[in-house]
C-alpha cells in the first residue's frame, strides 16, 4: 500500500487539530505530503423576495485572505519542517470541496475529526465527516475524541 498524499480537512476546531496531529504523524510513517484544506462557507443574503439571494464577494475577500493566513501559520507552527505541506483554500459546501479536492489531487486518503452530532440537528444536517466518507474517492479515516489508543508526541 502507497500513501502519498493525504488530504486533511481544517476547519481550526480543537477536534480538526488534534486529527491534523495525527495525519502528521501518519504522514511521517508514509512519506507522505499532506494536503490542508480549508472550507469557507459562502455568505448568502437575502435581498428581498423579488431579487432573490445575493452574496457579498467584499466579506468572502476578507475571509480568503484571513484563512490564507491562518493556515499559513498552522502550517509553520505545528507542520514545520517534519512532512511537505501545503494548504487549499476553496468557497462552497465543506463536503462537496472536500471530495473535489481528493479528486483533483489524487489523494490516497482522507483523515477527517468528527464531533458528533447528535439528536435533530444530525438528523437535519448530518455531518461533514459521515457526507466525506459516503462520497470520498478514496479511503477516509475518521477519529473522534477521545482517539483511543493514539497517543501524539507533536500534540499541543
Amino acid at each position: 500500500m502507497e500513501i502519498k498524499k493525504i488530504l486533511v480537512p481544517i476547519d481550526f476546531s480543537e477536534y480538526s487539530l488534534k486529527a491534523l496531529n495525527y495525519a502528521i504523524e501518519f504522514a511521517q510513517s508514509f512519506n507522505a505530503e499532506l494536503f490542508l484544506i480549508y472550507v469557507i462557507e459562502p455568505m448568502v443574503y437575502p435581498a428581498d423576495f423579488s431579487m432573490g439571494q445575493i452574496a457579498i464577494p467584499e466579506i468572502t475577500d476578507d475571509f480568503n485572505s484571513k484563512a490564507e493566513s491562518d493556515m499559513d501559520n498552522l502550517i509553520k507552527e505545528k507542520i514545520g519542517e517534519k512532512v511537505k505541506a501545503q494548504r487549499i483554500i476553496k468557497t462552497g459546501r465543506p463536503f462537496l470541496e472536500i471530495i473535489q479536492t481528493a479528486s483533483e489531487i489524487d489523494a490516497d486518503l482522507i483523515i477527517i475529526a468528527t464531533h458528533g452530532l447528535t439528536g435533530m440537528e444530525h438528523l437535519l444536517f448530518g455531518s461533514t465527516a459521515e457526507k466525506v466518507v459516503r462520497k470520498a474517492p478514496c479511503p477516509v479515516l475518521t477519529l473522534r475524541e477521545p482517539t483511543k489508543g493514539f497517543h501524539f508526541n507533536n500534540e499541543s
